[in-house]
Protein backbone atom coordinates (compact mmCIF):
# COMPACT_ATOMS: atom_id res chain seq x y z
CA UNK A 1 0.00 0.00 0.00
CA UNK A 2 1.12 3.50 -0.83
CA UNK A 3 1.44 6.46 1.14
CA UNK A 4 1.69 4.30 4.37
CA UNK A 5 3.74 5.23 7.21
CA UNK A 6 7.64 3.46 8.00
CA UNK A 7 6.73 1.38 11.40
CA UNK A 8 9.74 3.46 12.38
CA UNK A 9 8.22 6.33 12.43
CA UNK A 10 4.84 5.09 13.91
CA UNK A 11 5.74 6.79 17.10
CA UNK A 12 6.08 9.80 15.62
CA UNK A 13 2.88 9.82 13.34
CA UNK A 14 1.10 9.09 16.26
CA UNK A 15 2.05 12.27 18.83
CA UNK A 16 1.48 14.36 15.42
CA UNK A 17 -2.05 12.85 15.52
CA UNK A 18 -2.55 13.54 19.29
CA UNK A 19 -1.25 16.97 18.86
CA UNK A 20 -3.42 17.69 15.78
CA UNK A 21 -6.36 16.72 17.14
CA UNK A 22 -5.75 18.28 20.85
CA UNK A 23 -6.40 14.48 21.89
CA UNK A 24 -5.10 15.10 25.55
CA UNK A 25 -6.63 17.47 28.18
CA UNK A 26 -4.03 19.20 30.14
CA UNK A 27 -1.62 18.02 32.02
CA UNK A 28 -2.01 18.08 35.56
CA UNK A 29 0.69 17.33 38.67
CA UNK A 30 0.21 13.75 38.02
CA UNK A 31 -0.13 13.26 34.37
CA UNK A 32 -3.21 12.50 32.00
CA UNK A 33 -5.18 9.09 32.72
CA UNK A 34 -5.82 7.31 29.89
CA UNK A 35 -7.66 3.93 29.31
CA UNK A 36 -6.82 1.41 26.30
CA UNK A 37 -9.01 -0.34 25.21
CA UNK A 38 -7.61 -3.61 24.17
CA UNK A 39 -9.32 -6.63 22.16
CA UNK A 40 -6.10 -8.52 21.83
CA UNK A 41 -6.17 -7.93 18.08
CA UNK A 42 -3.29 -6.16 16.62
CA UNK A 43 -4.34 -3.02 16.36
CA UNK A 44 -5.19 -2.25 19.60
CA UNK A 45 -2.04 -3.85 20.72
CA UNK A 46 0.06 -1.80 18.68
CA UNK A 47 -1.65 1.02 20.10
CA UNK A 48 -0.98 0.18 23.47
CA UNK A 49 2.81 -0.74 22.71
CA UNK A 50 3.04 2.99 20.89
CA UNK A 51 1.27 4.78 24.02
CA UNK A 52 3.69 3.05 26.76
CA UNK A 53 6.57 4.42 24.66
CA UNK A 54 4.96 8.18 24.48
CA UNK A 55 3.86 7.36 28.11
CA UNK A 56 6.91 9.80 29.82
CA UNK A 57 7.32 12.59 26.95
CA UNK A 58 3.13 12.77 26.97
CA UNK A 59 3.04 12.23 30.64
CA UNK A 60 0.46 9.34 30.22
CA UNK A 61 -0.97 7.11 32.86
CA UNK A 62 -1.84 4.37 31.01
CA UNK A 63 -4.63 1.32 32.61
CA UNK A 64 -5.53 -1.40 30.16
CA UNK A 65 -9.87 -2.18 29.33
CA UNK A 66 -10.86 -5.37 28.08
CA UNK A 67 -14.02 -6.04 27.08
CA UNK A 68 -15.60 -9.97 26.44
CA UNK A 69 -18.72 -9.87 24.18
CA UNK A 70 -19.09 -13.80 25.03
CA UNK A 71 -19.68 -14.40 21.44
CA UNK A 72 -17.37 -16.85 20.49
CA UNK A 73 -17.25 -19.37 23.56
CA UNK A 74 -13.17 -20.20 24.27
CA UNK A 75 -11.99 -17.73 21.77
CA UNK A 76 -13.67 -15.18 23.39
CA UNK A 77 -12.31 -16.42 27.02
CA UNK A 78 -8.71 -17.16 25.51
CA UNK A 79 -8.83 -13.37 24.42
CA UNK A 80 -9.60 -12.38 27.88
CA UNK A 81 -6.53 -14.14 29.14
CA UNK A 82 -4.45 -12.83 26.43
CA UNK A 83 -5.30 -9.43 27.41
CA UNK A 84 -4.55 -9.96 30.95
CA UNK A 85 -0.94 -11.55 30.12
CA UNK A 86 -0.41 -8.50 28.22
CA UNK A 87 -1.58 -6.09 31.09
CA UNK A 88 0.33 -7.79 33.74
CA UNK A 89 3.54 -8.18 31.49
CA UNK A 90 3.57 -4.33 31.07
CA UNK A 91 2.37 -3.85 34.86
CA UNK A 92 -0.66 -1.72 34.13
CA UNK A 93 -3.76 -1.93 35.34
CA UNK A 94 -6.44 -4.12 34.44
CA UNK A 95 -10.49 -3.05 34.46
CA UNK A 96 -12.35 -6.25 32.40
CA UNK A 97 -15.69 -6.33 31.81
CA UNK A 98 -18.05 -9.46 30.63
CA UNK A 99 -20.95 -8.84 28.54
CA UNK A 100 -24.01 -11.46 27.04
CA UNK A 101 -24.17 -9.53 23.59
CA UNK A 102 -26.26 -12.29 22.51
CA UNK A 103 -28.86 -11.65 25.18
CA UNK A 104 -28.64 -7.33 25.17
CA UNK A 105 -29.09 -7.90 21.24
CA UNK A 106 -32.60 -9.53 21.88
CA UNK A 107 -33.61 -7.34 23.99
CA UNK A 108 -32.48 -4.12 22.41
CA UNK A 109 -33.32 -5.23 18.75
CA UNK A 110 -29.79 -4.25 17.77
CA UNK A 111 -28.03 -6.79 15.48
CA UNK A 112 -24.91 -8.35 17.51
CA UNK A 113 -22.53 -5.33 16.29
CA UNK A 114 -24.47 -2.37 17.68
CA UNK A 115 -25.10 -4.41 20.66
CA UNK A 116 -21.07 -4.71 21.11
CA UNK A 117 -20.54 -1.22 20.53
CA UNK A 118 -23.29 -0.49 22.99
CA UNK A 119 -21.47 -2.79 25.56
CA UNK A 120 -18.33 -1.19 25.16
CA UNK A 121 -19.12 2.22 24.81
CA UNK A 122 -21.61 1.76 27.91
CA UNK A 123 -17.91 1.04 30.08
CA UNK A 124 -16.32 2.98 28.95
CA UNK A 125 -18.99 6.21 29.99
CA UNK A 126 -18.70 4.56 33.12
CA UNK A 127 -15.31 4.53 33.73
CA UNK A 128 -14.64 7.80 32.61
CA UNK A 129 -17.33 8.84 35.25
CA UNK A 130 -15.53 7.17 37.84
CA UNK A 131 -12.68 9.34 37.26
CA UNK A 132 -10.54 6.16 36.05
CA UNK A 133 -9.43 8.07 33.18
CA UNK A 134 -9.83 11.27 31.46
CA UNK A 135 -9.36 9.94 27.90
CA UNK A 136 -10.10 6.15 26.61
CA UNK A 137 -7.96 5.20 23.45
CA UNK A 138 -9.23 3.03 20.78
CA UNK A 139 -6.99 1.10 17.75
CA UNK A 140 -9.30 2.54 15.26
CA UNK A 141 -6.86 3.27 12.04
CA UNK A 142 -6.48 4.55 8.44
CA UNK A 143 -7.83 1.64 7.39
CA UNK A 144 -10.87 1.16 9.47
CA UNK A 145 -11.71 5.42 8.27
CA UNK A 146 -11.53 4.39 4.63
CA UNK A 147 -13.96 1.49 5.54
CA UNK A 148 -16.22 3.39 7.04
CA UNK A 149 -15.94 6.66 4.84
CA UNK A 150 -17.03 3.92 1.81
CA UNK A 151 -19.38 1.97 3.42
CA UNK A 152 -21.33 5.38 4.55
CA UNK A 153 -21.21 6.99 0.61
CA UNK A 154 -22.35 3.46 -0.43
CA UNK A 155 -25.43 3.04 2.09
CA UNK A 156 -26.27 7.12 0.76
CA UNK A 157 -24.95 9.26 3.26
CA UNK A 158 -25.29 13.01 3.92
CA UNK A 159 -22.05 15.75 4.07
CA UNK A 160 -21.91 14.99 7.71
CA UNK A 161 -21.63 11.18 7.63
CA UNK A 162 -18.52 12.04 5.43
CA UNK A 163 -16.16 12.62 8.64
CA UNK A 164 -16.15 8.79 9.28
CA UNK A 165 -14.71 7.54 12.86
CA UNK A 166 -13.81 11.05 15.05
CA UNK A 167 -10.38 11.13 15.96
CA UNK A 168 -11.75 12.91 19.20
CA UNK A 169 -15.59 11.98 20.81
CA UNK A 170 -17.56 13.91 23.14
CA UNK A 171 -17.15 11.36 25.40
CA UNK A 172 -14.04 11.05 25.95
CA UNK A 173 -12.64 8.35 23.08
CA UNK A 174 -9.46 9.29 21.09
CA UNK A 175 -8.32 7.63 18.01
CA UNK A 176 -4.52 7.60 18.28
CA UNK A 177 -4.03 5.62 15.48
CA UNK A 178 -6.33 6.93 12.51
CA UNK A 179 -3.38 7.92 10.10
CA UNK A 180 -1.87 4.65 10.46
CA UNK A 181 -2.01 1.84 7.91
CA UNK A 182 -3.55 -1.89 9.22
CA UNK A 183 -0.25 -2.65 7.40
CA UNK A 184 2.01 -0.84 8.89
CA UNK A 185 0.62 -1.85 11.85
CA UNK A 186 1.22 -5.69 11.25
CA UNK A 187 4.64 -4.85 10.33
CA UNK A 188 5.57 -3.28 13.45
CA UNK A 189 4.27 -5.43 15.56
CA UNK A 190 6.14 -8.40 13.77
CA UNK A 191 9.65 -6.19 13.60
CA UNK A 192 9.53 -6.57 17.21
CA UNK A 193 8.31 -9.99 17.44
CA UNK A 194 4.88 -8.47 19.71
CA UNK A 195 2.37 -11.50 19.52
CA UNK A 196 -1.69 -10.64 18.55
CA UNK A 197 -5.11 -12.88 18.53
CA UNK A 198 -7.00 -12.82 15.47
CA UNK A 199 -10.56 -12.63 15.28
CA UNK A 200 -11.68 -15.94 12.58
CA UNK A 201 -14.54 -13.65 11.98
CA UNK A 202 -13.05 -10.75 10.52
CA UNK A 203 -12.43 -13.35 7.03
CA UNK A 204 -15.94 -13.46 7.45
CA UNK A 205 -16.94 -12.24 3.73
CA UNK A 206 -20.80 -13.21 3.98
CA UNK A 207 -20.64 -9.94 6.79
CA UNK A 208 -20.33 -6.77 3.99
CA UNK A 209 -18.09 -4.94 6.05
CA UNK A 210 -15.35 -7.56 5.62
CA UNK A 211 -16.13 -8.03 1.66
CA UNK A 212 -15.67 -4.07 1.54
CA UNK A 213 -12.45 -4.41 3.68
CA UNK A 214 -11.18 -7.81 1.57
CA UNK A 215 -12.44 -7.27 -1.89
CA UNK A 216 -13.75 -3.63 -2.46
CA UNK A 217 -11.40 -1.76 -1.49
CA UNK A 218 -8.55 -3.91 -2.85
CA UNK A 219 -9.66 -3.96 -6.44
CA UNK A 220 -10.50 0.06 -5.98
CA UNK A 221 -6.74 0.74 -4.85
CA UNK A 222 -5.59 -1.52 -7.62
CA UNK A 223 -7.65 -0.28 -10.63
CA UNK A 224 -8.34 3.53 -9.83
CA UNK A 225 -6.69 4.93 -6.75
CA UNK A 226 -3.14 3.40 -5.32
CA UNK A 227 -3.35 6.25 -2.84
CA UNK A 228 -7.19 5.59 -1.73
CA UNK A 229 -6.88 5.38 1.77
CA UNK A 230 -5.02 8.83 1.94
CA UNK A 231 -7.91 10.35 -0.47
CA UNK A 232 -10.64 9.27 1.54
CA UNK A 233 -9.11 10.15 5.04
CA UNK A 234 -8.49 13.30 3.67
CA UNK A 235 -12.66 13.52 2.62
CA UNK A 236 -13.21 12.37 6.36
CA UNK A 237 -11.22 14.78 7.72
CA UNK A 238 -12.09 18.28 5.59
CA UNK A 239 -16.38 16.97 6.38
CA UNK A 240 -14.98 16.67 9.81
CA UNK A 241 -13.46 20.57 9.71
CA UNK A 242 -17.47 21.18 8.02
CA UNK A 243 -18.98 19.40 10.58
CA UNK A 244 -16.97 21.17 13.73
CA UNK A 245 -17.81 24.34 12.47
CA UNK A 246 -21.43 24.01 12.19
CA UNK A 247 -21.78 22.25 15.92
CA UNK A 248 -20.51 25.47 16.52
CA UNK A 249 -23.08 27.45 14.65
CA UNK A 250 -25.93 25.58 16.00
CA UNK A 251 -25.69 23.90 18.99
CA UNK A 252 -27.79 21.13 20.31
CA UNK A 253 -30.95 22.70 21.26
CA UNK A 254 -32.23 22.34 25.13
CA UNK A 255 -33.85 19.38 26.29
CA UNK A 256 -37.62 19.50 28.00
CA UNK A 257 -39.03 16.80 29.34
CA UNK A 258 -36.99 14.57 27.32
CA UNK A 259 -38.00 15.98 24.05
CA UNK A 260 -36.91 19.06 21.49
CA UNK A 261 -39.57 20.89 19.99
CA UNK A 262 -39.25 22.92 16.77
CA UNK A 263 -41.17 25.44 15.39
CA UNK A 264 -41.57 24.27 11.35
CA UNK A 265 -40.06 27.75 9.80
CA UNK A 266 -36.42 26.48 11.68
CA UNK A 267 -36.61 23.89 8.77
CA UNK A 268 -39.54 25.27 5.78
CA UNK A 269 -38.28 28.41 5.47
CA UNK A 270 -34.53 28.49 5.50
CA UNK A 271 -32.05 27.45 2.92
CA UNK A 272 -31.89 23.19 3.33
CA UNK A 273 -28.40 23.22 4.18
CA UNK A 274 -28.87 24.95 7.25
CA UNK A 275 -32.54 23.04 7.49
CA UNK A 276 -30.93 19.90 7.90
CA UNK A 277 -28.27 20.92 10.42
CA UNK A 278 -31.00 21.92 12.49
CA UNK A 279 -32.65 18.70 12.18
CA UNK A 280 -29.58 16.85 13.05
CA UNK A 281 -28.86 18.89 15.99
CA UNK A 282 -32.40 18.07 17.07
CA UNK A 283 -31.78 14.56 17.12
CA UNK A 284 -28.53 14.57 18.51
CA UNK A 285 -29.99 16.15 21.66
CA UNK A 286 -32.57 13.62 21.98
CA UNK A 287 -30.75 10.35 20.97
CA UNK A 288 -26.97 11.24 22.18
CA UNK A 289 -25.91 10.50 19.13
CA UNK A 290 -26.53 10.06 14.95
CA UNK A 291 -25.63 6.27 14.95
CA UNK A 292 -28.21 4.44 12.21
CA UNK A 293 -29.13 8.16 10.92
CA UNK A 294 -28.81 8.71 7.46
CA UNK A 295 -29.73 11.31 4.94
CA UNK A 296 -32.89 9.74 4.15
CA UNK A 297 -34.40 9.91 7.95
CA UNK A 298 -33.09 13.77 7.39
CA UNK A 299 -34.72 14.70 4.13
CA UNK A 300 -38.35 12.84 5.95
CA UNK A 301 -38.38 15.53 8.43
CA UNK A 302 -37.56 18.61 6.27
CA UNK A 303 -40.54 17.05 4.03
CA UNK A 304 -42.79 16.69 7.12
CA UNK A 305 -42.02 20.62 7.54
CA UNK A 306 -43.01 21.55 3.70
CA UNK A 307 -46.10 19.46 3.69
CA UNK A 308 -49.37 21.77 3.78
CA UNK A 309 -51.31 19.67 6.16
CA UNK A 310 -50.50 19.97 10.05
CA UNK A 311 -50.06 16.58 10.98
CA UNK A 312 -47.61 13.41 10.30
CA UNK A 313 -45.06 10.96 11.74
CA UNK A 314 -42.22 9.15 11.00
CA UNK A 315 -40.23 6.54 13.30
CA UNK A 316 -36.68 6.90 12.69
CA UNK A 317 -33.83 5.16 14.66
CA UNK A 318 -34.44 5.99 18.75
CA UNK A 319 -36.53 9.18 18.24
CA UNK A 320 -40.00 9.63 17.46
CA UNK A 321 -40.74 12.71 15.25
CA UNK A 322 -44.57 14.03 15.42
CA UNK A 323 -45.89 17.36 13.75
CA UNK A 324 -48.68 19.08 14.97
CA UNK A 325 -49.81 22.18 13.15
CA UNK A 326 -46.44 23.99 12.71
CA UNK A 327 -44.65 22.72 15.46
CA UNK A 328 -42.33 19.08 15.18
CA UNK A 329 -41.58 17.52 18.25
CA UNK A 330 -38.61 15.15 18.49
CA UNK A 331 -38.69 12.40 21.31
CA UNK A 332 -37.17 9.34 22.06
CA UNK A 333 -38.51 6.21 20.97
CA UNK A 334 -41.85 4.78 22.41
CA UNK A 335 -41.54 8.28 24.73
CA UNK A 336 -45.31 8.48 25.07
CA UNK A 337 -46.09 4.88 25.51
CA UNK A 338 -43.84 5.22 29.33
CA UNK A 339 -45.54 9.01 30.19
CA UNK A 340 -48.08 8.70 33.45
CA UNK A 341 -51.21 9.51 31.53
CA UNK A 342 -53.47 10.43 34.36
CA UNK A 343 -53.10 12.71 37.44
CA UNK A 344 -54.89 14.62 39.98
CA UNK A 345 -54.18 16.63 42.94
CA UNK A 346 -55.56 17.76 45.61
CA UNK A 347 -54.67 21.75 46.04
CA UNK A 348 -54.21 24.17 48.87
CA UNK A 349 -54.37 27.71 48.73
CA UNK A 350 -51.71 28.81 48.89
CA UNK A 351 -49.89 26.23 47.60
CA UNK A 352 -47.55 24.57 45.11
CA UNK A 353 -47.44 21.34 43.44
CA UNK A 354 -45.40 19.17 40.61
CA UNK A 355 -47.05 18.16 37.14
CA UNK A 356 -45.88 15.01 35.61
CA UNK A 357 -44.04 16.95 32.78
CA UNK A 358 -42.10 18.86 34.57
CA UNK A 359 -43.98 22.32 35.52
CA UNK A 360 -44.65 23.46 38.62
CA UNK A 361 -48.07 24.78 39.65
CA UNK A 362 -48.65 27.88 42.09
CA UNK A 363 -52.05 28.73 43.33
CA UNK A 364 -51.48 32.89 44.93
CA UNK A 365 -53.30 35.12 46.59
CA UNK A 366 -53.20 38.32 45.67
CA UNK A 367 -54.77 41.11 47.53
CA UNK A 368 -55.90 44.91 46.43
CA UNK A 369 -58.69 46.30 44.19
CA UNK A 370 -57.15 46.31 40.36
CA UNK A 371 -57.81 49.42 38.53
CA UNK A 372 -58.95 49.54 35.18
CA UNK A 373 -55.23 49.47 33.70
CA UNK A 374 -54.46 46.52 35.27
CA UNK A 375 -57.53 44.87 34.08
CA UNK A 376 -55.70 43.49 30.79
CA UNK A 377 -53.55 41.80 33.54
CA UNK A 378 -55.71 40.38 36.03
CA UNK A 379 -58.89 39.38 33.95
CA UNK A 380 -57.07 35.94 33.51
CA UNK A 381 -57.24 35.96 37.46
CA UNK A 382 -60.10 33.77 39.66
CA UNK A 383 -62.37 36.66 41.96
CA UNK A 384 -61.23 34.60 45.40
CA UNK A 385 -64.62 35.14 46.75
CA UNK A 386 -66.29 33.55 43.93
CA UNK A 387 -64.11 30.40 44.51
CA UNK A 388 -64.96 29.86 47.92
CA UNK A 389 -68.50 30.62 47.39
CA UNK A 390 -68.34 27.48 45.21
CA UNK A 391 -66.56 25.18 47.18
CA UNK A 392 -68.95 25.98 50.28
CA UNK A 393 -71.73 25.38 47.49
CA UNK A 394 -70.14 22.33 46.21
CA UNK A 395 -69.18 21.04 49.33
CA UNK A 396 -66.29 19.91 47.87
CA UNK A 397 -62.22 20.73 47.75
CA UNK A 398 -60.47 21.93 44.70
CA UNK A 399 -58.00 19.69 42.89
CA UNK A 400 -55.68 19.96 39.95
CA UNK A 401 -56.02 17.06 37.16
CA UNK A 402 -55.27 16.65 33.46
CA UNK A 403 -57.75 17.11 30.52
CA UNK A 404 -60.28 14.31 30.06
CA UNK A 405 -62.21 13.85 26.59
CA UNK A 406 -65.73 15.32 27.13
CA UNK A 407 -64.28 18.32 29.58
CA UNK A 408 -65.55 21.92 28.76
CA UNK A 409 -66.89 24.68 30.41
CA UNK A 410 -67.39 28.76 29.06
CA UNK A 411 -63.87 30.01 29.66
CA UNK A 412 -63.74 34.23 29.99
CA UNK A 413 -64.34 36.06 26.98
CA UNK A 414 -65.72 33.39 25.17
CA UNK A 415 -69.80 33.44 25.18
CA UNK A 416 -71.40 29.95 25.87
CA UNK A 417 -70.07 26.23 26.64
CA UNK A 418 -66.86 24.92 25.09
CA UNK A 419 -65.28 21.71 24.85
CA UNK A 420 -61.67 21.41 25.55
CA UNK A 421 -61.23 19.27 22.33
CA UNK A 422 -62.67 22.37 20.64
CA UNK A 423 -60.74 24.85 22.22
CA UNK A 424 -57.42 22.73 21.19
CA UNK A 425 -57.99 22.93 18.15
CA UNK A 426 -58.50 26.30 17.66
CA UNK A 427 -55.72 27.25 19.28
CA UNK A 428 -53.74 24.93 17.79
CA UNK A 429 -52.13 23.39 21.10
CA UNK A 430 -49.78 20.15 19.72
CA UNK A 431 -51.75 17.06 20.43
CA UNK A 432 -48.62 15.70 22.64
CA UNK A 433 -48.87 18.75 24.72
CA UNK A 434 -53.19 17.71 25.18
CA UNK A 435 -52.43 14.82 27.72
CA UNK A 436 -51.11 16.84 30.27
CA UNK A 437 -52.96 19.63 30.15
CA UNK A 438 -53.90 20.78 33.49
CA UNK A 439 -57.14 22.07 34.77
CA UNK A 440 -58.49 23.22 38.54
CA UNK A 441 -61.81 21.39 39.08
CA UNK A 442 -64.33 21.80 42.17
CA UNK A 443 -66.37 18.56 41.98
CA UNK A 444 -65.89 18.26 38.11
CA UNK A 445 -66.87 21.57 37.55
CA UNK A 446 -63.83 23.81 35.66
CA UNK A 447 -62.90 26.56 37.68
CA UNK A 448 -59.60 27.04 35.03
CA UNK A 449 -57.85 25.78 32.39
CA UNK A 450 -53.93 26.35 31.06
CA UNK A 451 -54.26 28.95 28.31
CA UNK A 452 -57.92 29.38 28.46
CA UNK A 453 -58.16 31.00 31.56
CA UNK A 454 -60.81 31.15 34.26
CA UNK A 455 -64.92 30.15 33.90
CA UNK A 456 -66.42 32.90 33.05
CA UNK A 457 -68.59 32.83 36.27
CA UNK A 458 -65.45 32.87 38.19
CA UNK A 459 -62.93 35.29 36.34
CA UNK A 460 -61.95 38.43 38.20
CA UNK A 461 -62.99 41.99 37.46
CA UNK A 462 -61.51 45.15 38.26
CA UNK A 463 -64.10 45.19 41.69
CA UNK A 464 -62.67 41.95 42.90
CA UNK A 465 -60.16 42.45 46.49
CA UNK A 466 -58.75 39.20 46.43
CA UNK A 467 -57.68 37.08 43.17
CA UNK A 468 -56.76 34.01 42.62
CA UNK A 469 -53.33 33.42 40.30
CA UNK A 470 -52.43 30.53 38.81
CA UNK A 471 -48.81 30.44 37.76
CA UNK A 472 -46.69 27.61 35.80
CA UNK A 473 -43.07 27.33 35.45
CA UNK A 474 -41.24 24.39 34.05
CA UNK A 475 -38.88 22.95 36.33
CA UNK A 476 -37.22 20.11 34.86
CA UNK A 477 -38.03 16.77 32.43
CA UNK A 478 -39.95 14.62 35.09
Amino acid sequence: MTGSVPAADIFEQVRQTIARCAMLPARGAEGVSVGVAVSGGADSVCLLEVLIALAAPLGLRLSVLHVNHQLRGRESEADTDFVAALAEARRLPLHLRSVDVQAAASRSGDNLEQAARRARHAFFREFIASGGAARIATGHNQDDQSETVLFRILRGCGLTGLAGILPVTREGLIRPLLDVPRDEIRAFLRARGIAWREDATNADVHLARNRLRHDVLPALRRDFNPQLDAALGSLAGLAREEEEYWQREIPPPALRNGTVVVEIGEFADVHPALARRRARAAILSVKGDLRQIELAHVERILSMAREEKGGDRAQIPGVDVFRSFRWIRFAPARHDNLRQRNFRFGVDVPGRLMLPDGTRVWLELQEGKASEADYARVRMDLDWSKVLDLRRLEDAGWELRNWRPGDHYQPVRHVGDQKLKQLFQEHRVPLWERRNWPVLVCKERILWARQFGPSASLAATPESTTVLRVREDYISGA
